[in-house]
């Protein structure tokens, strides 16, 4: 294929650049003080969370102020609700978490009994230095006031607002013990009970208090079987309470209910208690549960939504770490539905596929496969690492709904190729191997980089995949709607690349057109380690005759900004290719 020695290459439209959010933990009560720790947090940035953990005995987090310390504010409240427990060491299950809108200050304190008088303060944001409106001018104030004001209506004190008031249950015992822990939950309206579970196969399912063990009549919440190997397995169940009536709740694996494997939120204390629940699930004579799952609640796998299990009440829970890459099913089948699930689709149901296929669609799909392949890699690396603490890992380097879109991407990633891999199979044609990825390619330890390597590929992949569609449109019209409607989701993937790197959004009309031919030869050139035979394409006369040489590295000569050479944004860019690459391939 001849193209020109000048390109034109057109940046991806951009969107408007996000924060890196980061985790506040704060320590409410701890060892018997009456003081958050920290007391101060100068810097809070839009996007970052702040999470209270509690201590004995019985505490809470309101918000007020700088004027009227001590009284909860009239508008906009934050309000955690009271949280009583028992350790002075051991933070509460139950905590609460607020997001930070903006960067002006916050002023809190604890609405339980004097504790605010007393200096039981907090703030976020507050100025440094005075006169003004201090950390140490609010506290001052604060034990200057009369009496200090809970939140009014509801319960004492009123209901958690303005957060998440999260209550974690843990779903069978680390020692493999058929228990939730805690079983016997006291929370008020508005509070989300999340239940983590460990290894074996448990399932959380709502009953009644006469009819334990068996799922409750009309509805009700079912997180289907979770069967996991590691702790913690990454899958959550979440449910949130929505009145005052008590909840109770079994799992439904086997004889664990009538073993004791039962729990409640807001049981009485006399009368219909959990000991008489318990009591009354040991009589039953088998267990049941709904047929499909999840229902009533919320299901979160790796911080992805799980909407279903396929028609089914058994969670297909496989890792999704970048071992799956490796699963290439065969034309009908599926991968592992949590790979779905995360991606937010599948592949297409029907083709279209054609009696026969052309020898350039052959090679050019080979080529899309080459380039999944390679984004793949990169793509899951980084995505393992973001999940990843200690040594290498980026763990709390994004708030967890950035890693989720970012395992979505990677999923969709999986998904997109499943087109070329369905494709080759149909036509009983060689699919290329995945080929290495050189070392250091992918950002090493720098997750800038990493960002960086990522945007570039899937640019590569948009300019490329709509050259593709161009060459086939006419010869195997099947494959454009299947490798069309990929582009977009790509474009998407590109612009958040952007926006986690700061970079300042771009107008762009349309996506870049890339050669294919160009395209494989930069990310052969710069990204493959080795001559990788077995995971190029077939080297036909689209990308450069039967050996399958590819060209070598090109010569960026000029460079064209918008505004001129002080301008920001390159919109073309001229290249010479270099002689070695032969008349022919010019």
């Amino acid at each position: 294929m001849r193209f020109s020695s000048r390109l034109t290459l057109l940046p991806v439209a951009l969107l408007a650049s996000v924060a890196h959010g980061k985790e506040w933990i704060v320590a409410v009560g701890k060892g018997g003080q009456l003081k958050f720790d920290p007391e101060v947090i100068p810097d809070a940035k839009q996007g970052d969370t702040v999470t209270y953990q509690f201590y004995a005995k019985n505490h809470s987090v309101v918000a007020s102020t700088f004027g009227e310390p001590c009284k909860p504010l009239e508008k906009d409240l934050i309000f955690s609700a009271f949280v009583p427990t028992n350790s002075p060491d051991v933070p509460s299950t139950t905590s609460f978490t607020i997001t930070i809108k903006d960067n002006k200050p916050l002023w809190f304190y604890c609405a339980q009994g004097n504790h605010c008088q007393q200096g039981m303060v907090q703030s976020i944001n507050a100025p440094a230095n005075g006169p003004g409106n201090t950390h140490e001018e609010f506290k001052k104030k604060a034990k200057d006031v009369a009496a200090t004001i809970a939140p009014p209506g509801g319960p004492p004190g009123g209901l958690p607002v303005g957060g998440e008031r999260i209550a974690k249950v843990e779903v069978g015992g680390s020692n493999g013990s058929f228990t939730f822990t805690p079983n016997n939950l006291i929370e008020p309206k508005g509070t989300v009970v999340q239940f983590s579970f460990n290894p074996a196969n448990h399932s959380v399912v709502q009953s009644s208090f006469d009819k334990p063990c068996v799922p409750l009549e009309g509805g009700g919440f079912s997180s289907g079987f979770i069967p996991t190997q590691v702790r913690p397995s990454g899958a959550l169940f979440n449910i949130k309470v929505t009145d005052e009536k008590p909840i109770w709740f079994y799992c439904g694996q086997g004889k664990h209910c009538q073993s004791g494997m039962v729990g409640s939120v807001n049981a009485p204390a006399q009368g219909n208690t959990l000991a008489a629940f318990t009591a009354n699930a040991k009589s039953v004579s088998a267990s049941s549960i709904p047929p499909k799952a999840p229902q009533g609640g919320t299901l979160v796998v790796n911080g992805t939504n799980v909407a279903s299990f396929g028609g089914g009440n058994v969670l297909n829970f496989q890792p999704a770490d970048k071992g799956v890459i490796g699963n290439i099913p065969k034309p009908g089948e599926n991968m592992t539905g949590i790979v779905y699930d995360m991606a937010g689709g599948r592949q297409p149901i029907n083709y279209g596929f054609a009696p026969q296929i052309s020898d350039d669609a052959v090679e050019l799909l080979q080529l899309v496969l080459f380039l999944d392949n390679v984004v793949l890699n990169v793509l899951w690396t980084g995505f393992d690492k973001l999940k990843a603490s200690g040594p290498g890992g980026w763990a709390g380097m994004y708030p967890k709904s950035i890693v989720s879109t970012i395992g979505s991407m990677a999923a969709q990633a999986l998904v997109h190729r499943q087109t070329a891999t369905d494709s080759l199979q149909n036509y009983n044609k060689r699919v290329p191997d995945a080929c290495p990825v050189r070392s250091g390619a992918v950002g090493g330890d720098s997750v800038g980089e990493w960002l960086q390597t990522v945007q570039q590929l899937i640019t590569v992949q948009i300019g490329v995949l709509t050259d593709v569609i161009t060459l086939v449109s006419a010869s195997d019209p099947w494959l454009v709607p299947a490798l069309a409607t990929q582009i977009g989701a790509k474009a998407r993937m590109s612009a958040m690349m952007n926006m986690m790197q700061n970079h300042k959004a771009a107008a762009a009309p349309r996506e870049a057109l890339l050669p294919a031919r160009l395209g494989y030869a930069y990310v052969k050139n710069r990204f493959v380690d080795g001559d990788c035979a077995g995971g190029l394409p077939a080297g036909g006369k689209v990308l450069g005759g039967a050996d399958g040489k590819v060209l070598p590295p090109l010569v960026f000569t000029d460079k064209q900004r918008i505004g001129g050479s002080a301008g920001d944004q390159v919109n073309a860019v001229t290249v010479r290719i270099p002689p070695e690459a032969g008349q022919d391939q010019q």
